[in-house]
């Protein structure tokens, strides 16, 4: 049976590609930071979100919006103090976000345990027609905002220093980048769940700064990935009826390994070329003297 005979499908496909153009899109300025892993952190928090949902009965997707974007701003101001307690700070807001899921989970319904793994491993097969526009609007968005504000969220991820002095705000910038994390992780728990959603906007940038030149070079090579990893996993989940989440993960990262093994690969060969080219050559040997006999 094909994979577009089934609605569902159809839907799961469509999201997946939302998600592998935006999570790449944001992700490069999270690389450029240096903070990989904060959507691991903001994940945690969006499980809390998800939990209010369930218990009031509304769109868990929005409501683990509104929450994770108050952790994510949380987590930029204590980021921005440079304390040192602001890891315990970190730690704190994290294992309470999960557990706080967990808990208002529980308490939801008696699928607790069925809309937990959905929503910690991904599940876009379950995704109503109502969840699908609200990926896509809640997409274009934040992918709107990372092309569109690209010059800005550059400058304030590269050098912060350099972009305050330049008359940027860039508070109002990194307080934006940490509430376009919390939409991307948000929209991305559908596909990849909040246990990996860090993946699909790290490992497809990681794989792109390894071949490509440029912050732009980059940034769209990455998304390209991002749509590969995404739309190959679907049809591979549904070919060999894997998990669609851990399926699209394990693509971008077999995707990183090739990359960097192919430039491994170029790069010996290169190294190979130019030692033969600087070896110097023997010098021919000098003709003996030719000594005439003059008897």
């Amino acid at each position: 049976m094909s994979i577009f005979a089934n609605e569902f499908m159809i839907r799961a496909l469509i999201g997946a590609v939302v998600i592998g153009l935006t999570a790449p899109a944001l992700g490069i300025y999270l690389v450029q930071r240096r903070m990989s892993l904060i959507g691991d952190g903001v994940g945690h928090v969006a499980l809390t979100g998800v939990g209010v949902g369930l218990l009031l009965d509304r769109s868990p997707v929005l409501t683990a919006v509104i929450v994770s974007a108050i952790g994510a701003i949380a987590i930029e101001l204590i980021r921005e103090r440079g304390r040192t307690s602001g890891d315990v700070a970190l730690a704190l807001l994290f294992y309470g976000g999960i557990a706080g899921g967990v808990m208002l989970v529980g308490l939801s319904g008696s699928r607790s345990n069925a809309n937990l793994m959905t929503y910690l491993f991904g599940s876009l097969a379950t995704t109503s027609r109502s969840d699908l526009v609200l990926i896509i609007v809640l997409g274009a968005v934040v992918l709107g905002l990372a092309l569109g504000l690209r010059p800005a969220l550059f400058a304030a991820s590269h050098d912060e220093e350099y972009a305050r002095v330049s008359g940027l705000p860039v508070r109002a910038l990194n307080l934006l980048v940490a509430v376009l994390t919390a939409v991307t992780v948000t929209i991305s728990m559908r596909a990849v769940g909040l246990l990996l959603v860090s993946a699909l906007m790290v490992v497809p940038v990681a794989t792109a700064q390894q071949v490509a030149r440029g912050f732009v070079a980059t940034m769209g090579l990455a998304m390209v990935l991002g749509v590969a990893a995404a739309g190959s996993g679907v049809w591979l989940a549904w070919e060999i009826d894997t998990a669609l989440g851990a399926t699209i993960v394990v693509l971008a990262i077999a995707g990183f390994l090739l990359v960097a093994l192919g430039v491994a690969a170029v790069r010996a060969v290169r190294k190979r070329a130019a030692l033969r080219a600087a070896r110097p050559v023997a010098a021919e040997p000098e003709p003996h003297e030719v000594v005439l006999d003059r008897g």
